[in-house]
């Protein structure tokens, strides 16, 4: 191992800190989701709608913003990705309606689309293949730290100052932190003057990074991409991931608080406690794939744990529906989160491992399908409660979905990249 640098350390403190802020700015809506429908007037379909715009305009802009990072460089791209997103998120304070809120929420998702593709691309610049698990894993947590930290924060505000006021809060943290990554960041580590040539063999151990963005264009090879049956199995191992995740940044308050009786210290306890429990197995799932690749290679290190991780995941959310204690069920439910986020490092380094010098672009496709699945999920809950009055129906639903992304993991093959010779256009 190379010596641990500050450099490199910062560039995982940014990529955490950056999870943070995306998660505030996500979960915050879902804590305050009871508060807004009480005070617009919004019925739980309406609010399905909500919540599905965001991810609807997240998914349609996952793939030219990712492309944008190959091409452009992670450092303007990210700048111009959260003050955007910082924005909307305090215009929301702002809705009306129905109609002004669902349109903020759109152009929320549409501004934060391709962070973490952007993210995956500065980690194929500054990590080489053996720490990227575990980047990612650091990474990640911050993201179910932000999770976990948004709810009861959220609903204290909230009872404090009113649901609006929240939504300005948090928005304002990204500010602080684009005009940091903009002032610190380079996009290759050989344009930073504070890394070693040392740090830079080490970096680069894997072979020279494609440094095509410095003349303006980066060969993307779209066919190939197309052709690829490791992309479709990517995307639809997370079209699973993401069905089930955004559950928990919409309707599990709600759940806790109005299904399952909790008070609202309780709801706000136990709707962190899934992101608490995630966080955790993002670094364990970090280190756990870096050290079965090595061990046993790229297959059993991602798609062997991935396979596990989302099979041991579809049980749990089906034990959840059980006739059993509601605390029993709300413990189920944040260890089928934590079991899929055992994988999640897995999921953002093997498109990594296959087309390093497009990460943008095949960790977008891949975003783009697991925000699709995020988009339905909530709705699949909303039309179920308010047509049949069932939360058990969306869970069974839920289950299937993981345990088809269970099968998807097996047809990734990590150990076959996507390259430009194999046909592609400039982009």
């Amino acid at each position: 191992m190379a010596p641990a640098t500050r450099i490199r350390a910062r560039v995982l403190g940014f990529a955490f800190l950056l999870a943070v802020v995306t998660y505030l700015d996500r979960v915050c809506i879902s804590a305050a989701a009871p508060y807004i429908m009480e005070d617009l007037h919004l019925s739980v379909l309406q609010m399905s709608v909500v919540f599905s715009a965001f991810t609807l305009s997240y998914s349609l802009f996952e793939i030219p913003s990712g492309w944008l990072g190959d091409v452009k460089g992670p450092r303007r791209v990210l700048t111009r990705i959260v003050l955007w997103w910082s924005a909307f998120t305090m215009l929301t304070a702002a809705a009306r309606g129905f109609q002004s809120l669902v349109a903020i929420r759109f152009l929320f998702g549409a501004g934060e689309a391709g962070a973490f593709p952007n993210i995956a691309r500065s980690f194929s610049r500054w990590f080489p293949m053996r720490e990227r698990g575990r980047a990612n894993g650091v990474m990640f947590l911050g993201s179910r730290l932000g999770g976990m930290l948004s709810a009861p924060i959220a609903l204290l505000i909230v009872a404090r100052w009113g649901w609006r006021t929240s939504f300005v809060i948090f928005g304002m943290l990204g500010v602080g932190w684009a005009a940091a990554w903009f002032a610190w960041f380079r996009d290759r580590p050989d344009e930073h003057p504070a890394v070693s040539a040392e740090e830079l063999a080490w970096i680069q151990q894997d072979g020279s990074a494609d440094d095509s963005h410095r003349t303006g264009g980066a060969r993307t090879p779209w066919r190939a991409l197309l052709r690829s049956r490791n992309l479709y199995a990517i995307c639809a191992m997370y079209f699973a991931f993401g069905y089930g995740l955004y559950f928990y940044f919409t309707w599990l308050p709600t759940y806790l608080i109005q299904v399952l009786g909790f008070s609202l210290l309780g709801g706000g306890l136990f709707a962190a406690l899934p992101f608490l429990l995630a966080g955790i197995a993002d670094l364990v799932g970090g280190w756990l794939t870096d050290h079965l690749s090595k061990r046993y290679g790229l297959r059993v290190g991602r798609c062997h744990l991935g396979f596990g991780a989302f099979l041991t995941c579809a049980v749990l959310v089906f034990s959840s529906t059980l006739p059993i204690p509601a605390i029993a069920k709300a413990l189920l439910l944040a260890l089928a989160l934590a079991s899929a986020d055992l994988a999640l490092g897995a999921c953002w380094a093997v498109p990594i491992d296959i087309a390093p010098d497009h990460a943008g672009v095949i960790t977008g496709c891949m975003n783009t399908l697991g925000n699709l699945g995020g988009l339905l999920g909530p709705l699949v809950v909303g039309i179920a409660v308010d047509r049949w009055h069932s939360w058990t129906f969306p869970f069974h639903v839920t289950a299937l979905v993981y345990a088809g992304g269970a099968l998807a993991w097996l047809a990734i093959d990590p150990t076959s990249p996507i390259r430009a010779s194999e046909g592609g256009t400039s982009g």
